[in-house]
């Protein structure tokens, strides 16, 4: 390794969020060019030295790298720079979801995309499309009732309107995040009184009912309203248990 690889990595601080930071400060690097496709990472040893984090944490955050595409291992040689690092697929996985400010980030992405599908969903659904999404709402109700999170449900509810815009790039986008895109280990639901439990349940059947009515109907602009209320609602809630976690 050159003084000008270790120069680069000396330069680093503990970053606040730990495995998120340093994920975050080595893929600053590699997309600056400050590390080339190619190149051969520090040791382990060195990032601890450089960065003041435990080898689980550098472990950690090289593993984000590798699954994103980034950077590649080879046995006995250590941990290289991806030959393309920028042509990589864009992907969410569990590691970059370290803070609720994450998942608004997430939510927001959500939005731009789903306030569009439901919008085609709308004017493209077919008969098949209604009975798949009817049986998915079907599903996450009966989850709701039993007391479950119903993530994977209202994953699968979600995936089915986009589905239904005959568009398969958008279903495609969401099979690659998974049901990571309902980030229930953020919600707290397990904090939640059994009377808050119910009135949570009763707003998301309330929400996603609306959104399939206006998608049954053939109502664009409905269907568009309903989607973005309920992704604006979950928003607005995961802001406040940010903010009362920073009161706290």
């Amino acid at each position: 390794m050159t003084d000008r690889d270790n120069a680069v990595f000396n330069t680093m601080r503990q970053p606040p969020n730990l495995r998120s930071g340093l994920a975050d400060t080595l893929m600053a690097q590699i997309e600056s060019g400050d590390l080339k496709p190619g190149q051969r990472l520090p040791t382990e040893q060195a990032i601890m030295r450089a960065t003041g984090v435990s080898r689980t944490i550098v472990r950690e955050a090289l593993a984000t790298l590798r699954a994103k595409g980034l950077i590649t291992t080879r046995q006995g040689l250590g941990a290289f720079v991806s030959n393309d690092p920028t042509a990589r697929s864009f992907s969410i996985i569990p590691n970059d979801l370290q803070s609720i400010d994450d998942v608004l980030r997430v939510l927001e992405l959500r939005m731009g995309v789903e306030y569009e599908a439901a919008g085609l969903a709308a004017l493209r659904r077919r008969p098949e499309d209604l009975d798949r999404m009817q049986d998915r709402l079907d599903a996450l109700d009966k989850a709701l009732e039993e007391g479950g999170y119903g993530a994977q449900e209202d994953y699968a509810f979600h995936r089915s309107i986009l589905v239904a815009t005959q568009n398969s790039y958008y279903s495609r986008l969401f099979d690659t995040f998974g049901d990571i895109m309902v980030p229930r280990q953020w919600a707290r639901l397990d904090k939640m009184t059994v009377t808050e439990r119910k009135r949570h349940a009763a707003r998301m059947r309330r929400e996603h009912h609306a959104i399939f009515t206006a998608i049954r109907d053939g109502d664009e602009a409905a269907a568009r309203r309903a989607i973005r209320s309920h992704l604006s609602k979950s928003a607005a809630r995961f802001e406040e248990l940010r903010d009362a976690s920073t009161s706290s």
